[in-house]
């Protein structure tokens, strides 16, 4: 079992930056590949950025130049840093780690960007 915490959601004007965080329980944190989703109002749960056990990482279209997804395997922690904010970017953003064939979430956190 997999406990995931995400913190740094918040208002942000357009334009503006927000880094979130995801604390993860588990020993084996390392093994895990990594990922941002997000799920704005009326739409479904979509991929923002994944980061694999390796390092290597994979960001959605939309976000690539702007996000920048990382990890900390040492303190068990995956980091999303988000700049050049836009009102699209609105939503609950959800950590998850995965290993085949476990898959868990987080509970959320609002990044809600306006003016």
């Amino acid at each position: 079992q997999v406990q995931l915490v995400e913190s740094g959601g918040g208002l942000v004007q357009p334009g503006g930056s927000l880094r979130l965080s995801c604390a993860a329980s588990r020993t084996f944190f390392s093994i895990y590949t990594m990922g941002w989703y997000r799920q704005a109002p009326g739409n479904q749960r979509e991929l923002v950025a994944t980061i694999y056990s390796g390092g290597s990482t994979n960001y959605a279209d939309s976000v690539k130049g702007r996000f920048t997804i990382s990890r900390d395997n040492a303190k068990k922690m995956v980091y999303l840093q988000m700049n050049s904010l836009k009102s699209e970017d609105t939503a609950v953003y959800y950590c998850n780690a995965y290993k085949a064939p476990r898959d868990y979430w987080g509970q959320g956190t609002q990044v809600t960007v306006s003016s």
